[in-house]
């Protein structure tokens, strides 16, 4: 492989709604694709996906056939991609080059999710501070599913309970628990990098390991962490057809009275998981959206 030809790279910029955001970096990272970063301004719902293809092995055929498979990702949806703008660039540090548009990101009324390489800004001294790095697209707060997640913490702060976060990609949720008077966060992931992400960001935000308990896995890793005990709140922020999947296990970790914040789900396909879940002896409490997005708060009847 030609040196010179290996230090090039093809940078995809494609516009995406919100909607499309973890279908397709799920679709990427399938796909071998991890050079991956999703740009989001606060305060409004644009959202850019990027991606740094080595150019030696991406021709504009591969490139053309990249687009093919993502495009009926929309379909489910009821939208189209848009055009995607393919930029050839010298060698450039693609984990640092998006950072320069990433902006501290206020949650709710108490929250801020603060980029690990800015300072404090004075005007939000007062609020709670998540530090993330959020390089590998596992998770940055900006996505409505996880703020729905992270509201509903504030609403109602999980203050001295033991806590699990299924699915804790970078551990936004575990770590906005904490912060909101959790006792305990035990965070599981089947991504061996998320797990790696968020023990990086726990790091981050100087708790202690004690406090936050991580494991490679699913709700069995989560149950062997807790060697016979239970939860108070379980947290779990993936798509619903996972959540359905799962829902048969959660008995098994929450604590006679404890609730569930489940995420992730398109809000019209909230009637069947409330279905599915009511079955299973759960009592849903309430449905909040956030757009398309939904969360269910369930409780054991």
């Amino acid at each position: 492989m030609n040196s010179a030809a290996a230090l090039r790279w093809w940078r995809l910029s494609l516009p995406i709604a919100d909607e499309l955001e973890e279908s397709l970096i799920w679709k990427l990272t399938d796909l071998g694709l991890c050079r991956l970063a999703v740009q989001h301004a606060p305060e409004n719902s644009e959202r850019t996906l990027l991606a740094w293809l080595p150019s030696s092995e991406w021709s504009e055929s591969d490139r053309d056939q990249l687009m093919a498979n993502l495009h009926p990702l929309a379909e489910p949806f009821g939208l189209k991609l848009a055009n995607p703008t393919w930029c050839e660039v010298a060698d450039e540090d693609w984990s640092l080059n998006w950072k320069q548009d990433w902006q501290p990101d206020p949650v709710g009324q108490r929250l801020l999710i603060l980029p690990a390489w800015l300072d404090l800004p004075q005007e939000y001294a007062d609020r709670l501070v998540v530090r993330l790095d959020p390089g590998s697209a596992f998770g940055t707060g900006s996505h409505p599913s996880t703020r729905l997640c992270l509201e509903a913490l504030e609403r109602n702060p999980p203050l001295g309970l033991r806590v699990a976060d299924l699915g804790c990609g970078s551990g936004v949720l575990g770590f906005a628990a904490l912060a909101f008077g959790a006792r305990q966060v035990l965070a599981a992931d089947t991504d061996c990098q998320a797990v790696c992400a968020s023990r990086a960001n726990t790091e981050l935000n100087q708790l202690d390991l004690d406090r936050v308990r991580l494991v490679h896995g699913s709700v069995e890793a989560l149950s062997a962490q807790l060697e016979g005990q239970t939860v108070d709140l379980l947290l779990c922020n993936i798509l619903a057809p996972v959540i359905e999947v799962l829902a048969p296990s959660f008995d098994q970790l929450l604590s006679a009275n404890g609730r569930g914040l489940l995420s992730g789900l398109l809000v019209k396909q909230a009637p069947r998981l409330q279905m599915v879940l009511e079955a299973l002896g759960w009592r849903v409490n309430c449905l909040t959206e956030q757009g398309c997005w939904g969360l269910l708060d369930v409780s054991k009847r």
